[in-house]
């Protein structure tokens, strides 16, 4: 009798709890997300993601280490389709996964928790990593252009994107002593 009755109290708990239950990401109750399973760019790639990642649903989320809740879409960007991945945590983007031919070719993080193997992360000032901008940095382009973009010191693949208040004509970068006062805003991952 006191089973069935603990029984007839616990049921509407359990019920009640199936919405929540519903938002929750199953990979949470894995042993290695307990104490934050965080992402790092590198050359190889950013997470398990790289150039020889299939562009799909389940290999980007296994990639970012299934840390966020993605949507995809299609885009054109110079002419070709290019399918990409938004991965945000909440309604916040922190991610976005594009790929041509089937595999991904460019990782852009702006999340704060996810840093390069050398320690750059986002809001690292420009002068922490140039002493000017020559031979580094170009004006960034598209949806970026109010920004500028430097190669990461001997890299091939990653870059930053650095961005900052200037009043300056358009079209133009900015002096390196305006440049210093910029942070990185995104780190990108290029095939």
């Amino acid at each position: 009798m006191k089973t069935l009755r603990l029984m007839l109290l616990g049921v509407p708990l359990l019920l009640s709890g199936c919405s929540t239950l519903s938002n929750m990401h199953w990979s949470s109750l894995s042993p290695m997300s307990w104490f934050g399973s965080s992402l790092e760019v590198s050359e190889q790639g950013v997470g398990g993601l790289n150039a020889s990642t299939p562009l799909n649903e389940e290999a980007v989320s296994e990639g970012l280490n299934n840390n966020y809740r993605l949507r995809s879409g299609m885009k054109t960007d110079n002419g070709t389709v290019v399918r990409y991945f938004e991965a945000l945590d909440d309604k916040t983007l922190m991610v976005v996964v594009n790929g041509e031919k089937g595999t991904v070719s460019r990782v852009d993080v702006m999340d704060k928790e996810v840093k390069t193997d050398s320690g750059v992360e986002i809001g690292t000032p420009f002068s922490d990593l140039y002493s000017k901008a020559f031979g580094a940095c170009a004006k960034a382009t598209g949806d970026d252009a109010e920004s500028v973009e430097c190669k990461a010191p001997d890299s091939q693949h990653v870059s930053y994107l650095f961005s900052g208040e200037w009043h300056g004509p358009e079209g133009l970068m900015p002096a390196d002593d305006v440049l210093k006062k910029w942070t990185v805003s995104k780190i990108i991952w290029r095939q």
